[in-house]
């Protein structure tokens, strides 16, 4: 870990590199900015536990930030906070240190990144298209390697588009797992903060440190393999060239990473989608800042596509409203059925990814074609988290898995499948096909590969555990084939068998049949001393059979 203080400094350094000034709406002073990194590197010298220390953040100019002027990306409107928001604090306490205050679209309408009178901001990749918004700035300092985290916000997709257009990790969360208290609002009631990094794990342990205890537990799940909906191309619509063929190459790598994929209607969610704008829920747009849009009209600080859009929803009748809501109950009713028992649904996170250019000469609607897969999120009160899967003719393309509220940890674990590699693992005894210990590899996302045998170089011992568990262990002489199972888990599921793995057992490497080395369990030899010696057996299933022992469960 780089100090605090150097971090800070290469994170200067790369602004000047990059010359990308429309990222930014305020950048702390830089003696400010490594006056609070040297505070942070005295306290992790004096013994601090600071999980964040020799970390940057950027931070969406919605969201407060104590001693920058929060602006929602309007200048009129800018005031100055009394406070930092929850988010920001909570970073902070964990040793980050904020850079400044990023470019957005305005009032935080839009998913184009170009609503802004402190200019477009550019993708990270071709600066000729667009960077996404309305986290514009955020997901591009990331992306350019400016900050290590960035705080969006999302309302129809903003924090998940801007990921997808810049290869980062997007994480959504839950509506109400992190306080939106210092954030100005754009539907309140849809409101969610999000974390934007370049990788999964850097954006779990963020949404971890910003996020409010969690009072309900991840909804139950049956043991199994994880069980992701995909809609047929048809469903999808038009995508741009060669996204269709990426879709379908992320879906299969979550079936040979062992997932199922079930069929979905994807219609309620498109339609749903649709409501977001076109019906009267962005009304809450005008209760957020209509008033002071009205009071402002015609003022060259305010971006007229937003104002336009915030302005009509003054005179949408309030009857719509109540009609809307039921609309939407009964879509939402169809969509969770059509979802059934899969945890998670695949999408493309956008139908494709337009020009400069053509965002400008249409708007209204090209930013409505890029929120077709993202409006519905939070008005059904999904969880997200978008991440790459390109990319395709050089430039990212991103899919995002939605899953139910508070599966905000399952559908990272699921996510991890397309971003983390999968390792094998040998099992020969507990962690077996229906043993009592299997539910630990399912639970981390584990498939089974294959059913095989050690090399002939093994000796097998019933160790007294519980539950209980036989030891392998190499042999010079003696030894014989011992029926194994290979499975596949994510790289971090391999860490996480092994942080918690009890002695005498361990991790190492075990030659297969074929020749083949994998990890695998393997026994101290200290601890078959005196040990019943079951090679002979062939197996710890077949040594089972043979006395007639059923296998206690796990008391974990």
């Amino acid at each position: 870990m780089s100090s605090a203080v150097a971090r800070v400094r290469a994170a200067h350094d790369r602004i000047e590199q990059v010359d990308r000034p429309e990222v930014w709406i305020s950048l702390r002073p830089r003696a400010e900015a490594e006056a609070e990194a040297a505070e942070v590197d005295a306290k992790v010298a004096a013994g601090a536990r600071l999980p964040l220390a020799g970390t940057v953040v950027a931070v969406k100019g919605n969201i407060d930030v104590a001693g920058l002027a929060t602006t929602a990306g309007c200048p009129g409107y800018a005031y100055p906070p009394e406070a930092d928001a929850p988010a920001v604090a909570r970073l902070r306490a964990a040793g980050a240190v904020v850079l400044g205050s990023t470019n957005l679209d305005q009032f935080a309408t839009g998913l184009v990144g170009t609503r802004s009178p402190y200019g477009a901001v550019r993708n990270a990749v071709d600066p000729d298209r667009i960077s996404g918004g309305s986290s514009s700035g955020s997901a591009v300092a990331v992306a350019l390697g400016i900050a290590d985290l960035a705080l969006g916000t999302d309302t129809a997709g903003s924090g998940r588009v801007p990921a997808a257009f810049n290869g980062i990790v997007g994480i959504k969360p839950t509506i109400g797992l992190v306080p939106t208290e210092g954030v100005v609002p754009a539907c309140a009631s849809l409101d969610c903060v999000t974390v934007f990094a370049r990788t999964l794990p850097e954006a779990e342990r963020a949404l971890g440190l910003i996020a409010d205890p969690v009072h309900s537990a991840t909804p139950a799940r049956r043991p199994g393999p994880w069980r992701i909906a995909v809609p047929d191309a048809d469903a999808l619509g038009p995508l741009d060239p060669g996204w269709a063929q990426a879709f379908d190459a992320a879906a299969r790598r979550l079936a040979d990473a062992g997932a199922e994929l079930l069929p979905v209607d994807l219609a309620p969610f498109t339609e749903a989608a649709a409501m977001l704008y076109d019906g009267a829920f962005v009304a809450e747009r005008y209760a957020a800042v209509g008033a002071f849009v009205d009071a402002h009209a015609g003022s060259p600080g305010l971006d007229p596509t937003v104002a336009g859009i915030i302005s009509r929803a003054r005179d949408i009748p309030a009857h719509r409203l109540f009609t809307d809501q039921r609309h939407l109950a009964a879509l939402r009713a169809r969509a969770l059925a059509s979802l059934g028992d899969a945890d998670a649904l695949l999408l493309p996170t956008t139908p494709g990814h337009p020009t400069l250019a053509e965002v400008a000469a249409d708007p209204l609607g090209a930013n409505a074609r890029l929120g077709r897969f993202t409006n519905s999120t939070n008005l059904f009160d999904l969880a997200a988290v978008a991440v790459p899967a390109g990319p395709v003719d050089g430039l990212p393309f991103g899919v995002m898995l939605i899953g139910a509220a508070h599966t905000d940890d399952r559908l990272a674990r699921i996510a991890g499948l397309l971003t983390t590699p999968q390792l094998p693992l040998a099992v020969v005894g507990a962690h077996l096909t229906g043993r009592p210990l299997n539910h630990q590899l399912l639970a981390l996302g584990a498939r089974l590969e294959s059913s095989t045998t050690t090399a002939s170089e093994y000796r097998l011992y019933a160790l007294e555990t519980v539950p209980p568990k036989p030891g392998l262990v190499r042999a010079t002489e003696g030894g014989a084939a011992i029926e194994a199972e290979v499975w596949r888990l994510p790289a971090e599921g391999l860490g996480t068998l092994l942080a918690g793995l009890p002695r005498p057992m361990t991790l190492g490497t075990v030659e297969l049949a074929d020749g083949t080395l994998v990890t695998g369990f393997l026994c101290e030899p200290e601890a078959v001393r005196g040990a019943r010696e079951i090679t002979s057996y062939g197996g710890w299933r077949a040594y089972l059979d043979s006395v007639g022992e059923e296998p206690s469960r796990d008391p974990a």
